[in-house]
């Protein structure tokens, strides 16, 4: 009887030593010439069971935007067989098979991928023609912020000493000051919305600029209701307005379509940084009892989850933290949304249809190509601009948006500019020379383009009441 059980505990003791309940994988990429991570990597995993008459599985996954991918094999012996294939649009495909030695340790592979198409690519720089023109200078006023309004003048936010101590609105028509207004509240920028009108930043309301006989007028707007009904609108195409619920404290949010003929939403498409949310949500679980107790109190009073009442109040003040970029411009009847999470540009018509889907790599490898994750348009030809910087030199890369690829770069005359803008084929900048007692003036460039002009945004006026 004793035999018998000794037997039974040796048997279950093997068994328990060569089956896994929870075996991990996780792989990261790396491009093999910058160190930088790759993400959306296609995985494709095989898992080989020994003895398991040929029933094997499949595992499909996507890396995250840190080159990451995890997965977790369920009911797996030691010497089971692990298949993986990686494939990439830029990247020489990769294959690697591994064999389970242990039960408890995480299984870890880091894959050097070696880039092909971004090798062909040759870059191309070329200088903008003619010298930096100078636009706007004053001893007395520097250029905080600026916009190119559509008759050619200029609208300059402008400040004698601090910004925040006192500023001045400046309508300039290329020669002269043709009228001035004193900004009566803390003003931060200047901004367009979606029907191309200006608009004042200030730290507690927001002024939209009416211009008329050449004269600023104001109108003023609550802040609260600007960033929440204006703000929100990116574009509008006859009865459609594209809308977005982007939050600079949350890695997702979604642009949708209103149609103003029967009051209809419809989400077109949702932009998400998985890892970075990931990351966002996990902050919960390192908080102390007291922050946990705030954030469920506040889960009850709003319905949002506490995880997310942590993730904006503790894991955004974090270095790890980015704000996820995916960019919508329109020209003439179509819609582009750069979704960088996924590497694609979204082409949608004016009724926020899907056209087209197309593959952009222009922001990888970041650190030697100075990529700043930002795009500018023109507001006249409707062209989108990406903008890097390498050593202090600013470079704009045209974007070809029936392909996605930037085939040349622009470098600009001056090194650490500010505020960028593209207008007719010009682009402007705010610059003051390193180490200088100069003002910020205002300076023009002529890009090597001659586009015409294309329909990007349905101008209308704002109507002040008396």
């Amino acid at each position: 009887m004793n035999m018998m059980r000794q037997l039974i505990l040796l048997f279950v003791t093997i068994v328990l030593s060569s089956i896994s309940w929870g075996q991990v994988v996780l792989v990261q990429f790396i491009d093999a010439k910058s160190g930088e991570n790759v993400h959306n990597v296609n995985v494709l995993a095989k898992i080989i069971v020994p003895n398991n008459q040929g029933k094997d599985s499949l595992i499909y996954l996507l890396s995250s935007s840190k080159g990451i991918i995890s997965f977790k094999l369920q009911n797996v012996s030691i010497g089971t067989q692990i298949n993986v294939n990686c494939t990439h649009p830029i990247y020489e495909s990769y294959s690697k098979t591994v064999k389970t030695k242990s039960l408890i340790d995480t299984i870890k592979l880091t894959v050097l991928l070696q880039p092909t198409k971004l090798l062909q690519l040759k870059e191309v720089v070329i200088k903008a023609p003619g010298i930096p023109d100078t636009v706007f200078q004053s001893e007395r006023l520097s250029v905080a912020d600026f916009e190119v309004q559509n008759n050619g003048d200029i609208l300059l936010l402008t400040y004698p000493k601090q910004l925040s101590k006192g500023s001045e609105i400046v309508l300039f028509d290329g020669q002269q000051i043709i009228n001035s207004f004193q900004v009566n509240d803390q003003a931060q920028s200047l901004t367009r919305d979606y029907r191309g009108n200006s608009h004042i930043i200030c730290k507690d309301n927001v002024f939209g600029v009416f211009i008329q006989n050449n004269e600023i007028q104001l109108g003023l707007l609550p802040k609260s209701y600007f960033m929440q009904y204006v703000a929100p609108i990116v574009d509008t195409i006859q009865t459609k307005l594209f809308l977005s619920n982007f939050n600079k404290d949350y890695p997702a949010f979604e642009y949708y379509t209103f149609d103003q003929m029967d009051s209809t939403y419809r989400v077109i498409l949702k932009i998400e940084d998985e890892l970075m949310m990931e990351m966002y949500r996990a902050e919960y679980k390192w908080m102390d009892i007291r922050t946990k107790m705030w954030a469920k109190n506040k889960e009850l009073e709003t319905g949002i989850d506490a995880e997310i009442w942590v993730g904006a109040n503790y894991f955004t003040q974090s270095i790890y933290y980015k704000e996820v970029y995916a960019p919508m411009f329109q020209r003439n009847d179509s819609v582009f949304v750069f979704n960088y999470p996924k590497d694609r540009l979204e082409v949608y018509n004016k009724f926020g249809e899907s056209m087209d889907s197309i593959a952009i790599y222009h922001h990888y490898n970041a650190k030697q190509t100075g990529w700043q994750s930002q795009l500018i348009q023109d507001k006249i030809t409707g062209a989108v601009y990406a903008i890097y910087e390498k050593t202090g030199s600013t470079y704009l890369g045209l974007i070809n948006l029936k392909t996605g690829n930037i085939t040349e770069k622009v470098k600009l005359g001056f090194r650490y500019v500010d505020k960028i803008r593209v207008h007719n084929n010009v682009v402007y900048y705010v610059y003051r020379p390193f180490e200088s007692t100069q003002k910020k003036f205002l300076y023009k460039e002529n890009l090597p383009y001659s586009f015409r002009s294309n329909k990007t945004i349905v101008e209308t006026k704002i109507i002040l009441k008396k």
